[in-house]
């Protein structure tokens, strides 16, 4: 894929929630963080889309406040995971992370870094070489609202 960003569209499961994203840009990342990975069950790999570049369709959308700062978007019927957004004021307010494989089309994105690095299960190992590398203490110096 071009590093020029696209239109994708996506959706859950049982395709009770659909979705258009405007501007999703070519590359994508992967959060190792205890939340992320119990909410998906593995890791958290996701592209980060302005929130106002999203639609969504359907009934069945349901979010919920995840911490004090974000909240995580799911449809009610299916329990599949849609999004994550930051709440609160600051660097990351505005936009959406929808992870990888939701879109309808899930090819073509490269990895260009990975979070909370130190708490990767020592078996996960991702193809390629140039990500950037961030520990968790990395991203609190970085992203202040983990600081609260």
């Amino acid at each position: 894929m071009s590093d020029q960003a696209t239109e994708r569209k996506g959706g859950c499961m049982c395709g009770a929630v659909r979705f258009v994203a405007q501007d999703v840009p070519g590359d994508c990342g992967v959060c190792h963080c205890e939340m992320c990975r119990r909410w998906t069950g593995s890791a958290l790999i996701g592209v980060t889309v302005p929130t106002e570049k999203v639609v969504w369709e359907g009934d069945s959308l349901t979010r919920i406040q995840s911490s004090d700062w974000a909240e995580r978007g799911f449809c009610s019927r299916c329990g599949t995971g849609l999004f994550f957004r930051v709440t609160m004021e600051g660097e990351w307010f505005g936009k959406t992370e929808i992870p990888v494989g939701v879109f309808d089309d899930p090819d073509g994105f490269t990895m260009t870094n990975e979070i909370y690095i130190d708490h990767k299960p020592d078996s996960f190992a991702y193809a390629g070489e140039g990500r950037k590398l961030m520990t968790r203490q990395d991203c609190v110096e970085k992203f202040s609202v983990l600081d609260s």
